[in-house]
């Protein structure tokens, strides 16, 4: 219910909906755009600097929502915002993974 709640107002704001990604909403412009990416009942809000304030205040007049920050995780991805660029890795999973097998102990050699 809360989704096609939140569907129906990103429509009526002008977002269009992808027809291949339902959870996808993307307003777009000659010189801007933005996309609001909805998981659960999490938003992730991207695109030019100027668009996401105004996406916020928009989604705030019509929903109670704290604004988290910058994605820092997300699906099992590590986002790390550097200065000029976006670093994504998954070493936390593969961590996880080294110990499920037992492998975090071990030394590397070169042989």
């Amino acid at each position: 219910m809360w989704y096609n709640r939140l569907s129906e107002y990103l429509l009526r704001e002008r977002n269009n909906n992808d027809p291949i990604c339902p959870c996808v909403f993307i307003k777009k412009s000659e010189s801007n755009f933005i996309i609001v990416v909805v998981y659960v009942d999490d938003l992730n809000i991207i695109g030019i600097d100027e668009e996401i304030p105004k996406t916020v205040n928009y989604l705030k007049k019509e929903y109670e929502m704290k604004d988290l920050g910058k994605t820092k995780f997300y699906l099992g991805l590590q986002i790390k915002h550097l200065a000029d660029e976006i670093l994504i890795h998954q070493s936390t999973y593969i961590e996880n993974v080294l110990k499920r097998f037992y492998l975090d102990r071990t030394h590397p050699l070169s042989i």
